[in-house]
């Protein structure tokens, strides 16, 4: 159960690999100074349609393909990764147990206290645990997190990888990747965000995403099924083209003048609305009333003005995300197009950075 870790140690130089539904993205960081960071080289390389379902891997050769061509347009001798499970395929909980707990002791324990909850016999799963830290409530004890996935869901993605030639050093999950690509976007804010609530929404090709942090702790998230493959489909049957044509039309800004008004604001508006309505949903589920800032990511969050109109339909304060806002870039990387993916680049960016883990 414990022979793939979904947490890891220091790893040597590692790309970032994140597989979305509808593209591969991969990052390369390398460190600059005590704290600072570089981006030596990153790339986004579209997948065929349905290559990747609700996270997934449906054609895992033609995913192998993506990648592998990705990984020679990127230029880096480097072949290791990290990649990252959804978290739908994660079951995570967190447990209190005794300080001073053996490494053999703490893995019996993990196992005891995962067999209560994961509803798939034990040896179908990967499990892996991390020590938090001490418990808030007791001197006496640690707070541990647990993760477990199908061994299945983890064996496609590593299929994936070795298919096209590299090699998996660490799994990780995309909502904890995301969080920390995250923590740099909120050092931007006002006061670094300190006591404020944020919503970070990420704009996918399938769904919304939203998920509520204070002071650094997540406090909600919710999915929602909307995303920028119904612009691509919309774009399909106004203009006559499959999916693939729409797609790439879309992506290469190579539309009639009429899309901005007759499909893109439409668009928008819908999805500044499907903001909205995912806040009221948080407002009605939990004890909060407000939030402070909204944080939009992912390929729809690179829409031009879509900030805006989501700001003034929610009447709170917008920002696109940009994790590099304070890292330097290599010569291979051009600042004005990487400030236009950024947004696309959260989980990638969180998986770079595990090669700097302590």
């Amino acid at each position: 159960m414990f022979d793939f870790p979904l947490f890891s140690s220091r790893t040597p130089p590692l790309l970032g690999l994140d597989i979305s539904s509808t593209s591969v993205k991969l990052v390369e960081l390398s460190a600059n100074g005590k704290d600072g960071y570089r981006v030596e080289r990153y790339i986004i390389d579209v997948l065929p349609q349905d290559a990747v379902s609700e996270g997934n891997i449906v054609d895992l050769d033609a995913v192998a393909e993506v990648v592998k061509r990705a990984w020679k347009r990127l230029g880096t001798s480097t072949r290791n990764v990290a990649m990252a499970l959804p978290a739908s395929a994660v079951i995570t909980k967190k447990i209190i147990v005794p300080e001073g707990q053996r490494e053999d002791e703490l893995e019996a324990l993990v196992e005891a206290e995962a067999s209560q909850y994961i509803p798939f016999p034990l040896e179908e799963v990967n499990l892996d645990f991390q020590v938090l830290g001490p418990a808030a409530a007791s001197p006496d004890e640690i707070e541990v997190l647990i993760a477990a996935s199908r061994k299945e869901k983890v064996e496609d993605r590593i299929a994936v990888a070795e298919t096209a030639g590299l090699k998996v050093l660490v799994m990780d999950v995309e909502s904890f990747a995301a969080f920390s690509s995250f923590q740099f976007v909120q050092k931007q804010l006002p006061g670094e965000g300190k006591g404020r609530i944020i919503a970070l929404v990420d704009l996918g090709g399938h769904a919304i995403n939203v998920t509520v942090f204070k002071d650094g702790q997540q406090i909600y998230a919710r999915e929602q099924a909307f995303g920028g493959n119904q612009l691509t489909q919309d774009i399909a049957r106004h203009y006559g083209m499959n999916f693939a044509e729409a797609e790439s039309a879309k992506r290469a800004d190579n539309l009639p003048d009429t899309y901005e008004a007759e499909l893109l604001r439409p668009f928008i508006e819908s999805t500044a609305l499907e903001v909205a309505r995912a806040l009221q949903f948080f407002f009605t589920s939990t004890q909060f009333n407000e939030v402070h800032q909204i944080v939009l990511s992912g390929g729809c969050a690179q829409i031009s003005d879509v900030d805006e109109i989501v700001a003034t339909r929610t009447q709170v304060d917008t920002i696109i995300a940009n994790p590099f806002a304070d890292m330097l870039l290599s010569d291979r990387v051009r600042a004005q197009q990487l400030l236009a993916d950024a947004p696309s680049l959260l989980v990638a960016c969180g998986l770079a950075l595990r090669r700097f883990d302590e």
